[in-house]
């Protein structure tokens, strides 16, 4: 092409939405297009510290979890309405928005500029037989149990179009036609689901909706030290959602692997905020890390279940133990021991002898290491951004 491809990657303020994003952003502009990065203010250190252009864009969360709060739609609907002359003077000849990013979409459409969308998690779309997202509950193994999710998909389709309504009824507000279709945040033209195929449920996929393998982005942080010896490395990442204190987790983790024969790296995933609890002699805690580079020599990774941290653990080819806590990590959670490549403590039984039981099993099972291998070495062979921006600069060059 003789114009360089315009894109804005946009991203909402959660890590585990912005870091795959902003990994898609990195690779599109090494492939010499013209990016920009819509993000809120709290991310333009990151993203111009890559190189990279960056306009801020706070994305109010009123639709980010199905809130009915008239006052919360009508704030997303302003934002909406004021990004579409940013849009417009970006000039982009495509906007992909995370799957949480309606604001920019929504404006991107009214601009009448194209939409990708970037979904870093499994797919959520649910289909007749398959059991409903986020509840952290395995597809059906026999006809009768393929019966059951079918006699509960009226339950799913009436949820979904009560979200659709909600959905027009914003989009009327910024005078765009309705949608019909029910995953009417999604591009109808161009999907992106950034995680491993093997952790997707057996379906019949739509020809706009590609599994690219993850998006994976480390932020800077200092080189941390394991414990001195030689046991096995076990690294414990809390989440960054602040759906439960982080403190509560790393506390019980170390306190179930205290007295086992394991090196422990913890981080709270809260940067600039030092831990003040106490330290066994076998661990060390820290408020952030560069965790590619500390899984690459992990036997084990125990997390709260955000994609982020589960693909990273696969990605170095160690397994994950998920104790989920809530959105979508239980769902995250089960996949992961549906796919053979770790292990999840339920939340009903999060504590230190299911914490310890688990944790002896994943050093143990040589079949689940196995699995996990298996995935790293998937990866390395299928780089999620590059997969990503191949698919972007297609959809662009229409």
């Amino acid at each position: 092409m003789s114009e360089r491809t315009r894109v804005v990657c946009a991203s909402v303020a959660a890590t585990g939405h912005f870091l795959p994003t902003l990994a898609l952003a990195r690779e599109l502009d090494a492939r010499g297009n013209d990016v920009v990065m819509l993000a809120p203010e709290r991310w333009r250190g990151e993203v111009e510290a890559l190189g990279l252009k960056f306009t801020s864009l706070e994305e109010p969360d009123a639709a980010l979890n199905g809130s009915e709060d008239q006052t919360g739609w009508e704030e997303l609907a302003g934002v909406a309405r004021s990004a579409v002359p940013m849009i417009c003077e970006l000039g982009p000849h495509v906007v992909v928005g995370d799957h949480f990013a309606q604001a920019p979409m929504l404006a991107a459409e009214a601009a009448g500029v194209r939409t990708a969308t970037l979904i870093p998690d499994p797919y959520h779309v649910p289909l007749p037989g398959l059991p409903v997202f986020a509840q952290g509950l395995l597809p059906p193994r026999s006809a009768f149990g393929r019966g059951a999710w079918n006699a509960a998909w009226p339950l799913a389709e009436r949820a979904r179009r009560h979200m659709r309504g909600m959905q027009n009824e914003l989009r009327g507000r910024l005078d765009l036609p309705p949608v019909e279709r029910l995953d009417g945040a999604i591009s109808e033209d161009l999907a992106m689901v950034a995680t491993f195929p093997q952790l997707e449920y057996p379906r019949d996929w739509p020809p706009t909706v590609h599994v690219t393998g993850p998006m994976l982005l480390d932020l800077p942080a200092p080189l941390v030290e394991p414990p001195p010896g030689d046991e096995p490395l076990v690294v414990v990442v809390a989440s960054t959602t602040g759906l439960e204190p982080a403190s509560v987790f790393v506390e019980t983790v170390l306190g179930a692997l205290e007295a086992e024969a394991v090196r422990v790296i913890a981080t709270t995933s809260r940067r600039g905020d030092r831990w003040r609890g106490a330290v066994p002699a076998n661990a060390t805690v820290v408020d952030w890390l560069d965790l590619g580079g500390v899984m690459q020599g992990a036997a084990a990774v125990v997390c709260n279940g955000g994609h982020g941290t589960v693909a990273g653990a696969l990605s170095a080819g160690a397994p994950a133990l998920v104790c989920p806590v809530g959105g979508n990590t239980p769902q995250t959670g089960v996949r992961v021991t549906w796919a053979g490549a770790g292990l999840m403590v339920p939340r009903r039984l999060f504590g230190p002898r299911p914490l310890r039981w688990a944790v002896r099993r994943l050093l143990a099972d040589s079949r689940i290491a196995e699995r996990a291998r298996r995935l790293a070495t998937w990866g390395r062979a299928n780089h999620g951004p590059t997969r990503g921006a191949e698919l972007v600069e297609r959809y662009a060059r229409r």
